[in-house]
């Protein structure tokens, strides 16, 4: 791994640029899908799974047999554990509920809030590289307590044209019966406007590569989207104390995701520089997806050593990384020098596995620095709220000059007028 000061560290991420030529060729791709499969629906949606699945369907949803079938395959251990899975997700996002309220701030005005669940929401859950039933657990639980009716879920297929039978399993134990075998920018374009099969939605939710993220930025607008996910994250603030072949192990874990995922590391100590660069080579050629990790680890892997913490921390706010690990002493008593991260960690023994597969808190976060700005997925993004506000006639009249004077400030004269008809009325 590539090793720099704190301060070439802060040089490159002020330089980061972005691959435009690159860029515009996925947005004319993802145009032209979006585009298709308004015009052709199901149609366009069975030929983009033939080229780029290399799949022929007949059907375009999951039946039940299919489901069926796929739980006499992943075994009973995995629908286990997925069920604990499940219910540590469950109990932690049951915490995050909001209800309407009223409040009475004086006589004669009532005020409040109406939380009301989305009608429909899509979740999108990747294939390719790997399958994820965690992405399923964690976009379809904090749907089902909002209270969202109508849950759909897409996915690509294998080249069998068959679903892969943990994501199945994961959909079946949230409950969650529509699944549609449809992956990329199409599945997104489909969910968007709906086809002969497919539904439209409200909200689309759930990771994808860039045509995935580069479709849902597209549709934003005539649906609501979570967030443009970017690639998977991780930064690890390690001390003299941490475990270097922990840390190795957590890094290659999000290396392993794609070629374009982050692992960063920032020290103080030299001595654990070496440590950590011996073990990231010796668990990489141990590792069954060693190739994505060697590019990962090219591309984005980096050891950043600091003179102190408090520069760690400094780099970190600007980093605001996915996942962040403080394999550091005391980590709980830091906490409060962290600002940006999407998801923070604490201790040696707090990997961020853990918290993709089975603490609770959800796996989908902000990437590529809007932890800045944005939050987990959670029950609140499956809600929308609607204000409520009742004046009586005495309580409007003792505020109309108040708004009559506002209202002609800003040359609004019929806002004016709306009120002081009222007031006049009341006289």
């Amino acid at each position: 791994m590539k090793v720099l000061t704190g301060e070439q560290y802060k040089m490159e991420l002020a330089d980061k640029r972005i691959d435009t030529e690159e860029d515009e060729a996925i947005n004319r791709t993802v145009q032209q899908i979006i585009k298709d499969v308004q015009v052709r629906g199901d149609e366009a949606l069975i030929a983009y799974t033939k080229e780029f699945d290399r799949a022929e369907l007949t059907g375009l949803t999951v039946t039940i047999e299919e489901i069926a079938e796929a739980k006499t395959v992943v075994g009973k251990e995995f629908i286990q554990a997925i069920q604990h899975a499940h219910d540590h997700i469950r109990a932690f996002h049951e915490e995050q509920t909001e209800k309407t309220w009223l409040t009475n701030p004086k006589e004669g005005v009532i005020l409040g809030q109406k939380v009301t669940p989305l009608q429909s929401v899509g979740i999108y859950v990747p294939g390719g590289k790997a399958a994820y039933p965690s992405t399923v657990l964690m976009n379809a639980i904090p749907a089902k307590i909002a209270g969202v009716k109508e849950i759909a879920l897409t996915t690509p297929v294998q080249e069998n044209g068959k679903v892969n039978p943990y994501v199945l399993v994961a959909a079946s134990i949230t409950g969650i019966e529509t699944i549609y075998k449809i992956g990329g920018a199409q599945a997104i374009a489909a969910l968007a406007y709906g086809t002969e099969t497919v539904k439209k939605v409200l909200k689309i939710v759930g990771p994808g590569n860039a045509y995935v993220a580069t479709a849902k930025k597209y549709v934003f607008g005539d649906v609501a989207i979570d967030m443009i996910a970017g690639p998977s994250e991780i930064c690890i603030i390690a001390d003299e104390h941490a475990n270097p072949s922990f840390a190795a192990a957590d890094l290659l874990s999000q290396a392993e995701h794609d070629e374009m995922a982050s692992a960063i590391c920032i020290t103080t100590s030299e001595l654990f520089v070496k440590a950590l660069q011996r073990e990231v080579q010796i668990q990489t050629e141990k590792a069954d997806r060693k190739e994505i990790i060697e590019k990962s680890i090219a591309n984005n892997g980096r050891i950043v050593v600091v003179r102190s913490l408090e520069e760690a921390y400094e780099l970190v706010n600007e980093l605001a990384p996915e996942h962040l690990q403080l394999m550091i002493s005391y980590p709980m008593e830091k906490l409060s020098y962290i600002e940006n991260a999407g998801a923070i960690f604490l201790g040696n023994y707090s990997p961020e596995a853990l918290g993709d597969y089975y603490a609770g808190p959800n796996h989908t976060l902000p990437t590529s620095g809007t932890a800045k700005f944005s939050s987990p997925l959670g029950v609140y993004d499956f809600v929308k709220k609607t204000s409520i506000i009742h004046y009586s006639s005495n309580a409007l009249k003792e505020s109309a000059d108040d708004i009559i004077t506002i209202a002609n400030a800003e040359g609004l004269t019929a806002h004016a007028n709306s009120i002081a008809l009222r007031k006049e009325y009341l006289k």
